[in-house]
Parts: C-alpha cells; sequence; structure tokens
C-alpha cells in the first residue's frame, strides 16, 4: 500500500512538476536556443526508435540533421551539439532540484525506521537497559571523499538550493528567472580543480548544510529518547578525505594537508560566529552580555587568521558558565537556544571533519626503503634483511629521518608525518587522528607507517592516531585474519593499541575489490573477512571498528546502505558504523538538511537494532556453501572477462575511459604510476566503473552472476536459491544492488559495436552476460520486472536514464567520427569529454 500511495506522490511531486517546469527552459538565455528545446523531445524519440531498429548513433544522427533540423554543414552540427549536451546538463540539474524538494513528502508514505519508531520499538519490547549502553557509546561516521562520481560547482549548487524552495512554494515566475540564471552559469570548471579547491567544494557543504543537519539531528534524537541525561555528542560523526587522501594524487601534499585542515577550522569558526551573533540578540542579560562579547570576539579573531588558533576548551568553558548563569539567575530564558549551541560545539568541537590520511602502501615501501639505505641499514633493497630484522628496525631502532635528506614523495611523506601534530595542536586530536593504508598485504603495511612515525620523530608511546590497514583485494582479505593476528602479538603494537582504547579499525573492500574479483566474490569476501577479523579482535581483547568504503554506485562496493547493515550477521563486530560517502552521494543522498536527517537515521536505526530486535542474521552451513560456490562460478566468469585479450584494448578505444582524464572534475590522475601500457590494477577504479556507467554496459555491478545462477539452477537447485534469496538478507542485499545495475543498463545503445570486426565478439559476451543475470535475478526473486519493490527509485532512473539519451547517443556519435578521418577529431574528443557530465550527474541515485 506504501508503494502506490508513494508512486502517486512521486507522480505528482516529481513527474509532473518537472515536466510543467521543463517547459521554462524553453526561454533560456542561449544563442540559437529557441531551435534545441524543442528538438530534443524529437532526437530522443528518433533516437529510441532508431536504436531499437538496429541503427548505431551516426545514422540516427545524420538522418536527424537531414530530416528534422537541415544542418549539412558539419561545423554547424558540432556547435549544435554542444547545444544540446549544455541543454540536457541542465534538465539534470531541474530534475535534481525537483526530487530533493519532494523528499519530505515522499517520505511522509515511507516504510522506513525512523529515531522516533526506534524509541517507540525499544519501549514496546520493554528493552530500554539493552538499548541503554549501546547508544551511549555507539556511533556512525560518513567520511566525505572528493571521488568525481559527481560535479556540481559551489555555484550551481546554491542554484539548486534556490530551486528547491521555489519549488516546494510552486513560485514559477521565480523559478523561471533562476532556470534562466542556471541557464548562463557554466556547469564545469575551465580549468582541472587543485585538491584544496575540492577540498573547499565539500567545506560548502559541510558549513551550509551539515553544521545545522547534525545539529537537528542531535536535537532530535535527544528530544526523543527516554533518558535526560543522554550524552553521546559521538553518535554521529564527521570525516574528511579531501586534501588528506593522497593514494594515487600526487598533488596531495604536505602544504595542502595542512591548509585544508585550516580551511575546515576557520569555516567552522564562522558557524560558530553567526551563532554567537543570534545567541547575542536573545541573551540580553547583563551578566551575560559581556562574557558572550567576548567568546564572540575571540571567535572573530581566530577565524580570519590560521595562525591564531582557538581551543575548544575556550569555547565550550564560557559557555558552561554562561549555562549556570542563565540557569541560576535568568529563570533558562532562551536555555534551549543556548543548549543547542552548546551541544553544536561538543559534536564539532574545533575540527568540523575529522581530516583522514590515505597512502598507497607501495609509497611507504619506499620511503622505508630510501630511509634505511641513507642510514647505512641497506645497500639496494628490502630483501637483504629477514622479517624479524625489518620488523626490529621498525618498531625498535632509533633513526632519524630528516624530511630535508630526501626528495619528492619521501620528503613529503615525512614533512606530513611530522605537522600532523601541528595540526592535532590546532584542531585538536579528534581533528586528524587516522592513517589509512591502501593495498595493505601483510603486517608491513602497518608496521611502515608505525616505523615511518618513530622515525619522523614521534615517541612511540605517544602515536596519537589510528593505523587503518585497508584490505581491498582479494590477496589482501584472504590474509586479513593472519596479518592482524601477528601484529596483535607484537608487544609494541599491543601497547599502541592500549594508548588507542584497545580499538582498531580496518578497513575493506573498497571500490578495488569489485574490480579485482568480480561483484559477488568481492562483496562475499568482505562478508568472510569480517566475521574472521571480528573474531580475531575478541579473542584478543580488542575492539573491531570496520571501515567500509560505500556510498556510491554497486558496482564501486556501494548500493542501499542501510540494508548493506541491516544485514550483517550476528559474527560481525557491531561497534560503529564507518562509511565512505563518494561523489553524487554528497549531495544526492545527504545534499539537504531533510535528507541528511533522514539517511543517518536510517543508518543509525540499522546498525542500532543489528543482533537486538527480531531474529539474528546468521546464514547456515547450508547457504554457505551455496554462496561460496556462487562466488567461484562468478568469479571466474569474471576473471575470464578480464584476462580477454580484448578487455583492456575494449575499455581504452570503445569505451570514454581516456576522457575521465580530460575532464576538469578531479585533481586525480586516471591511473597509479605512469606505465605506458594500461594495466588493471593500476586503473582507478572510478575511472573503470564510469566508463562502463558512460557505455550504459554496468559491467562490474553485475558480471558473473547470470553464469553463476544458471549453473546452480542447471543442477536442479534452483529451489535452494530462491530460499537463500528469501532467507539470507545479505544475498538478497547484493541480487537487489546488481539489480539495480541492470537496470541502467541500455545494450541498445552500443549494439553497433557487435557488427565490429575486432570487438564485436566482445560485446557479444557482455550482451550476453547481461541478458542471463537479468533472467536469472527475475527467476529466483519472483519478479516480473527488475527492482519491483523499488518502483520510485525504478521511476527515476527511468526518467533520469530518458533525459540523458539524447546526450549518450551524441557521445557514441563522436566517439564513432573520432574513429574515422575528420578534420574534427580534436573537437569531437571535447563532445565526448564534456558529455560526461550530464551523464555523470544523472546518476546520483546509485546509492
Amino acid at each position: 500500500m506504501h508503494q502506490i500511495e508513494r508512486l502517486e506522490e512521486f507522480k505528482k511531486s516529481v513527474q509532473n512538476k518537472f515536466n510543467v517546469y521543463n517547459s521554462l527552459f524553453l526561454n533560456l538565455p542561449y544563442r540559437n536556443i529557441e531551435n534545441v528545446g524543442m528538438v530534443v523531445p524529437l532526437l530522443h524519440h528518433q533516437s529510441v526508435k532508431g536504436l531499437k531498429a538496429g541503427l548505431n548513433p551516426q545514422e540516427i544522427l545524420e538522418s536527424f540533421f537531414a530530416n528534422y533540423v537541415n544542418i549539412e554543414n558539419e561545423k554547424e552540427q558540432i556547435d549544435f551539439m554542444f547545444r544540446i549536451i549544455q541543454y540536457v546538463e541542465r534538465q539534470v540539474v531541474l530534475y535534481d532540484s525537483v526530487e530533493d524538494a519532494a523528499f519530505p513528502k515522499l517520505q511522509e508514505h515511507s516504510d522506513s525506521l525512523s529515531i522516533k519508531d526506534y524509541f517507540q520499538l525499544v519501549n514496546k519490547t520493554k528493552s530500554w537497559d539493552k538499548v541503554a549502553e549501546k547508544l551511549s557509546n555507539f556511533s556512525a561516521r560518513i567520511v566525505l571523499t572528493a571521488h568525481p562520481t559527481q560535479f556540481y560547482t559551489s555555484a550551481v549548487l546554491d542554484i539548486m538550493n534556490d530551486l528547491r524552495s521555489l519549488i516546494v512554494d510552486n513560485k514559477i515566475d521565480d523559478i523561471d528567472v533562476t532556470l534562466q540564471q542556471l541557464g548562463l552559469t557554466s556547469l564545469m570548471n575551465s580549468q582541472k580543480p587543485t585538491p584544496l579547491d575540492e577540498a573547499k567544494n565539500i567545506i560548502y557543504i559541510l558549513r551550509h548544510v551539515y553544521y545545522d543537519a547534525m545539529g537537528d539531528l542531535y536535537a532530535y534524537i535527544k528530544e526523543n529518547i527516554d533518558n535526560d541525561d543522554f550524552e553521546n555528542h559521538n553518535i554521529m560523526k564527521l570525516g574528511f578525505w579531501p586534501g588528506g587522501d593522497r593514494d594515487g594524487n600526487p598533488f596531495v601534499t604536505a602544504e595542502i594537508t595542512k591548509n585544508v585542515a585550516d580551511e575546515l577550522r576557520l569555516n567552522l569558526l564562522k558557524c560558530y560566529y553567526n551563532d554567537l551573533k543570534s545567541l547575542q540578540k536573545k541573551l540580553t542579560f547583563a551578566k551575560i552580555q559581556d562574557p558572550l562579547k567576548a567568546l564572540r570576539n575571540k571567535v572573530y579573531s581566530a577565524m580570519f587568521d590560521s595562525k591564531r588558533p582557538i581551543a575548544y576548551e575556550e569555547i565550550i568553558d564560557p559557555l558552561m558558565e554562561m549555562r549556570d548563569l542563565l540557569v541560576n539567575e535568568y529563570h533558562g530564558l532562551f536555555l534551549s537556544k543556548l543548549d543547542h549551541f552548546i551541544d553544536k560545539v561538543k559534536i564539532f568541537k574545533t575540527h568540523f571533519a575529522s581530516l583522514d590520511i590515505r597512502q598507497d602502501h607501495s609509497k611507504h615501501v619506499l620511503a622505508v626503503e630510501t630511509i634505511l639505505k641513507e642510514n647505512g641499514y641497506l645497500k639496494e633493497s628490502l630483501s637483504e634483511v629477514s622479517e624479524s630484522e625489518l620488523i626490529d628496525l621498525l618498531l625498535r631502532e632509533e633513526i632519524t629521518a630528516d624530511p630535508d635528506t630526501y626528495e619528492d614523495i619521501v620528503k613529503d611523506t615525512l614533512l606530513n608525518i611530522q605537522q600532523l601534530k601541528d595540526i592535532q595542536a590546532k584542531n585538536g586530536e579528534d581533528g586528524c587522528n587516522r592513517y589509512i593504508i591502501s593495498n595493505s598485504e601483510d603486517i608491513f603495511s602497518v608496521l611502515f607507517v608505525f616505523g615511518l612515525f618513530r622515525w619522523a620523530g614521534w615517541e612511540k608511546d605517544a602515536i596519537t592516531f589510528d593505523i587503518i590497514p585497508l584490505f581491498e583485494t582479494m590477496k589482501g582479505m584472504s590474509g586479513a585474519e593472519g596479518i592482524m593476528q601477528t601484529l596483535f602479538d607484537l608487544p609494541e603494537y599491543q601497547k599502541h593499541l592500549e594508548q588507542r582504547r584497545k580499538r582498531q579499525t580496518m578497513m575493506l573492500g573498497f571500490s578495488d575489490g569489485t574490480k579485482d574479483g568480480g561483484y559477488v566474490k568481492a562483496n562475499w569476501s568482505i562478508l568472510k573477512t569480517k566475521e574472521q577479523l571480528s573474531k580475531v579482535c575478541k579473542k584478543n581483547d580488542i575492539k573491531a571498528m570496520f571501515f567500509d568504503g560505500r556510498g556510491g554506485p554497486p558496482a564501486r562496493g556501494g548500493g542501499r546502505t542501510h540494508r548493506f547493515y541491516a544485514a550483517q550477521t550476528k559474527d560481525i563486530a557491531n561497534n560503529e558504523i564507518q562509511l565512505t560517502i563518494q561523489g553524487q552521494t554528497i549531495t544526492s543522498t545527504y545534499g539537504t538538511k531533510e535528507q541528511f536527517q533522514h539517511n543517518c537515521e536510517q543508518l543509525l536505526t540499522a546498525g542500532l537494532s543489528n543482533n537486538l530486535f527480531g531474529k539474528e542474521n546468521v546464514i547456515s552451513k547450508e547457504h554457505r556453501k551455496l554462496l561460496e560456490e556462487l562466488s567461484e562460478l562468478s568469479f571466474a566468469k569474471y576473471d575470464a572477462l578480464k584476462n580477454h585479450e580484448m578487455f583492456i584494448p575494449y575499455l581504452e578505444n570503445r569505451s570514454t575511459l581516456k576522457y575521465y582524464q580530460k575532464a576538469n572534475i578531479g585533481s586525480r590522475p586516471g591511473k597509479r604510476g605512469n606505465k605506458k601500457q594500461l594495466t588493471l590494477s593500476d586503473l582507478r577504479a572510478i575511472s573503470f566503473v564510469g566508463s562502463w556507467s558512460q557505455l550504459k554496459q554496468n559491467v562490474p555491478g553485475y558480471f558473473g552472476i547470470g553464469t553463476a545462477i544458471k549453473t546452480i539452477r542447471d543442477s536442479g537447485r534452483l529451489r535452494e536459491l530462491k530460499k537463500m534469496y528469501k532467507e539470507v538478507p545479505f544475498f538478497k542485499a547484493l541480487m537487489h544492488n546488481s539489480m539495480m545495475s541492470l537496470t541502467k543498463c541500455y545494450f541498445e545503445l552500443t549494439s553497433y559495436m557487435k557488427e565490429d570486426a575486432k570487438y564485436g565478439e566482445f560485446w557479444n559476451i557482455l550482451y550476453n552476460e547481461y541478458l542471463l543475470s537479468k533472467e536469472m535475478l527475475l527467476l529466483i526473486s519472483g519478479s516480473n520486472v527488475l527492482m519491483e519493490n523499488e518502483g520510485i527509485s525504478r521511476e527515476s532512473i527511468q526518467i533520469r536514464e530518458n533525459i540523458v539519451l539524447p546526450l549518450l547517443v551524441i557521445q557514441q556519435y563522436a566517439l564513432q567520427k573520432i574513429g574515422q578521418e575528420t578534420d574534427y577529431k580534436e573537437i569531437y574528443e571535447k563532445i565526448v569529454t564534456r558529455s560526461l557530465y550530464g551523464n555523470i550527474n544523472a546518476s546520483r541515485n546509485s546509492a
């Protein structure tokens, strides 16, 4: 019933409104735009009709130019295509704004468990005692990344914010003017953003959305909880990767990290200053005015000068004194307003969001090897010393590594580790206290970082950092349990963990897991590894904390986040939820106060409910055996695809892979290293997954599933598969995510490739697995259509795919022309690059 009501509301508040406001695009102030707005629907119709008839994009557009817009000159045709791309990009912005504006209405018909619902459930089950301790120390940490899976400038985000408000109030004249403003506003950077630019873009969202949203969420929890003494200001935490994530990004330097830490603190102080200004208008009482004014002045001085930091105690202590005065001498007037601000200060302190440091293990290998050679412990390489000798050097040998002695990455690594003390001094320890190591596959991923801290001047008894291995490859995950046990057995590391409250954070899978192992094997490996690591941590009296690379498309490890956490088994430690929020998810899933509050509530209720209510998630031996079989069968199919001789050439020559680097979307290079020959291991997951998405083939989100299910079905075990789909939430969640990936496929767009002499056979391998996966998933789920029980998401995807289809046909046309002799090759390459933006932005509902 709820789905029917939500679909009716969706039609009224999203589809109908979009259609009305979309007509206003005919007034966009573009050169010759009057023709474009009228012919885009026609181009869409001709594209759908032509692709179904087996025409290729070049044939469709040549017919369109000849029969519908009468443009024969190639240069004029190119100009017209650019205008269509501009038009479609802005349609996506409008649709995003309409959908965001409708969000509160749609939630009125939601079955989602809110915090209020959760507390009512606790009251009914009389389980407050059970939940009280959990609530007092449980937390969810969302970590914002700069991964360019969506791109809106701050100017466009401002326009979208205005549009949302105007759409809610149906102010059509003002919407018309705002759309005209959008028409004249560039949607793309004129040059590649620096890591500092990326950080500032996301700090903008922190300041203008998350600051108030976090404060309101905490107030809402406090109001609905049956506990007057509740004070867990860490129940929701924000993490931050831009400016600290140097994995594969040579442009993130020690200087950038320092500047980003300053930006976070200074922007937070601006938020505090505005709140203090508002409080000053209310707390007009004699004994409070002077200390309030003094605090405001102190914050004002600190928020413009990064060299004059203000400590957390300098803010909170005067506020608590004012609170006492307000209660004791002024009848507690406006106490709730003061308390609300105090809570925000206790949440954000002086850091706003915790800046994480991340680097690839190979860079630490280079640094350690270089330092040991410089100090006479090695001649050429680390292979000269045994494992035990290397452990001794890292944990016990007194070595001083002066950054000025070294060059490039080694120098910057040491400079950064040294300056982390200063960042903690300014932003507080919570402001920067995690160091993540990508591609962790042995104990040295952690020990090299421990050693580098020591050699860079940190006392080993005072390393105020969590050292976090990221087990993202199949090899890393399979060895994770043994790696952690070996680390726990080292007295020095034991002591370090005791100083870190006996908590070990471990990151798993991330996007390279699906790239390496395929969708099912990667996710099954992550779940099994979590169970193993929970067990080894429990055995060693260590609290296991899992950090998940999520909050993006399923092919990058994402999918429905609350579903993922609700599906965790009882054998997985559930002390804290930590996840990355990537690209489009920052603005689409957490982009407004309402969305932020709703999705944070979903995270918290999924995490808090796990193992507390109803049936515990247990995967039986029989189901485990079946999952293992599915995992290996799907991996075999995916692995064969990965090793196909056309796999890399197809991506290089038939997709948009090489154009990601030309688009000014992100600061990070498209691949690790500088090898001329492209290899899968060097390829960044963003451009890898993004290229499949632009092709509308979404291979990493499902490939191998169809073959695996069919093989088991053909052995007469279909009933087992259907039973597992019904009884194992983890398996069901995986299949739902793959259904989303399949829903976004549109092989008709590239069907012309099946006749290609070089790539035709490879295209058919992809297409056949797509068809088989779709057939098999419908079979085991008992559904008639993909995403049958997720009507709104399905409708939203369909609308978005319709909006961008003309853009994608133009993209494929340009790729075809690039492969032919043309005087306009460079311009066609610009068309491909430019066409990336609209499709990237339109894919926002992937998480």
